[in-house]
This record gives structure tokens, C-alpha cells and sequence, in this order.
């Protein structure tokens, strides 16, 4: 897990072209949260297939220089469109940043509670006088004290581990880490040789979230609405082509992406494909319980209304 929340919204426009732009389509231009990874894989199907094509899109899809850009560029209107976390998203219409969530890309946490499996924790009550890793400052601390809290954990300790994630947990350093991905580290822990256990937290008290969404900024949504509702289109056809093939849909990704590990990408779709999005509809009830639980746990000091954020397509 490589991701960084920084909430301080600055206008940054260092980025890298990952995919250039082609010519003759209505031009759309997409940061993605972090590098090309497996979750990325539908807008990867989409491009390699003709699905943006056949939609009349041209899409641009760009890679941030830190991963604190994509929401900030999405809501200055220097980018048209930007993935980003249900709990990200809340936090920044928390602080007033003008942004609409426009679409859904993983619809269900991909983060966990990690451990080793050989740390005697089998319940998060063994957590209790653990050292516990968190990896973004800002959000996963504030989700590790949610998670003690729900499941009765009173004595701990919360380390700043950012994105050391495994060192800190081979070495001893911290006994768990809050932030992790199932689809990734949890693979990459295990490809290391570790049996890897982890507590999935929408099983454990924290409200189920949108783990990576789409925004723009209120602004350039106004101007781009026909367009980016044809991405939505678009992006859940290649959401289910990428379900119906997916060898297929890996191995045009990992052309397009050679520097990809194939092992490491194999094993994280097999944890990936059901997680995609069913819908470009939203759960407005759901996205309300996150927002009420993330301002009980302090993540958000300000009370957040969901259908002010969320897009109500037309």
C-alpha cells in the first residue's frame, strides 16, 4: 500500500502521462490515486479494448507525483476526474474542498487490520498492549482508535509506520499494522514466505465504504457533465468485461504496464474481481453511516451531508 492523505489542499500540477491522449474524442483527463496497479484494471480494459473508443472518449490516464495530488488537482479542475477513498473524499467536503463524487471503481474496503499469523492474534480483543502500525496519518490512526473502540481494545500503542509496512511487522516493530490492502500487502506478505492474518474491517465495527471512488471538482463537473456521465457508462461496461474475462483483461494490462509483477498481479486480481463496483449508484445510506462514524471518531470535525458530495446524475 503506497497511498498518502494529506487534507491541506494546496494546487500541486507535477504529474506523469502514464497513457497519452488520443485524437477525435471528447478529452477527458484521469488521475489514478497512486501507480498503475490491479485495481486500476477496468479503465486498463477499457482503453486496450475500444470501450472509451466506442463511448466517443479519449482518456488520459496520469499518474500523481505524490499521492496527496489527485484529489487536490481534481478540485482545482486541473485534472477532469481523480480516484480517491470514500473516507478521503469525506474528509475533504468536511473541510469545505469543492469536490463531487462522481462514480465507484472498488466497492468495498480494500484495507486491513495485518498481522502475522504466528503473533497469538486470533481476536482483535489479543490486540490488547499490542503495538499497532498505522500507515496514514490523519486517517488510519483515527480508524485504529475507531476499531479498538468498537471491539473493546483499551491498551495499545499507535506507531507512525507510513508505508514500511512490512519491515515494521517481520521485525518485531509493531505487532499489526491499520492500512494494509487484502489484495496487495496481504499477497506480498505472503509471497515473502509469512502466513499473513488480518482483520477485515467491515466485519469488525467500521462502517462498509467505497474504497476508491471518482471525483471532480464542482466546477469542471458543471462543464463536463455529459461527459463524465458517458465515462460512468463506460468505466461499468469495462468493470464487467473485466469480471467476464479475466485472464484476458490481466494480460492486456500487463501490456500495457510492463513493468507490473505478473506474479504479484495474478495473485492480487484473484482477491480483486469481486470488489469492483456492481453499479455507478451510489449508497447514499451507507456513505451517511461512514461520514456519522467518522466524525464520532474525530476523522472529520465537521458534520458531513453526503448528498451535498455525492452526484446525482441526471
Amino acid at each position: 500500500m503506497k497511498r498518502q492523505i494529506t487534507p491541506i489542499f494546496i494546487v500541486c500540477a507535477c504529474f506523469m502521462t502514464i497513457v497519452s491522449p488520443l485524437w477525435g474524442a471528447e478529452k477527458l483527463s484521469l488521475m489514478l490515486d497512486w501507480f498503475p496497479n490491479i485495481d486500476h484494471l477496468p479503465l486498463f480494459v477499457a482503453q486496450e479494448k475500444g470501450i472509451f473508443d466506442k463511448y466517443g472518449l479519449d482518456i488520459s490516464i496520469l499518474s500523481p507525483a505524490e499521492t496527496a495530488d489527485p484529489l487536490k488537482l481534481a478540485a482545482s479542475g486541473h485534472v477532469d476526474l481523480a480516484i480517491a477513498y470514500e473516507p478521503q473524499a469525506i474528509m475533504a467536503a468536511s473541510e469545505g474542498i469543492p469536490i463531487k463524487v462522481v462514480g465507484r471503481l472498488i466497492g468495498h474496503p480494500l484495507s486491513t487490520l495485518l498481522f502475522i499469523d504466528d503473533k497469538d492474534i486470533r481476536e482483535p480483543s489479543d490486540l490488547e498492549g499490542k503495538n499497532i502500525g498505522y500507515t496514514v496519518p490523519g486517517m488510519m490512526d483515527f480508524l485504529t482508535d475507531g476499531f479498538a473502540r468498537k471491539n473493546n481494545v483499551k491498551n495499545y500503542k499507535l506507531i507512525n509506520v507510513g508505508f514500511s509496512i512490512l519491515p515494521s511487522l517481520t521485525t518485531g516493530k509493531v505487532d499489526a499494522v491499520m492500512g494494509p490492502y487484502k489484495n496487495y500487502e496481504v499477497v506480498e506478505l505472503e509471497q515473502h514466505g509469512y502466513k499473513a492474518g488480518y482483520f477485515e474491517l467491515e466485519k469488525y465495527g467500521i462502517p462498509d465504504y467505497d474504497e476508491l471512488v471518482f471525483i471532480s471538482g464542482e466546477k469542471n463537473l458543471q462543464n463536463r457533465e455529459k461527459a463524465i456521465a458517458t465515462f460512468c457508462q463506460a468505466l461499468q461496461e469495462a468493470i464487467e468485461e473485466t469480471r467476464r474475462t479475466p485472464q484476458e483483461s490481466l494480460d492486456l494490462y500487463l501490456k500495457a504496464v510492463p513493468e507490473a509483477e505478473e506474479k504479484l498481479e495474478f495473485a492480487a486480481l484473484e482477491k480483486t474481481l469481486h470488489l469492483f463496483a456492481e453499479s455507478q449508484s451510489f449508497d447514499k445510506e451507507k456513505w451517511q453511516e461512514f461520514a456519522n462514524f467518522a466524525l464520532s471518531i474525530g476523522m472529520i470535525g465537521k458534520e458531513v451531508n453526503v448528498y451535498d458530495i455525492l452526484w446525482n446524475r441526471k
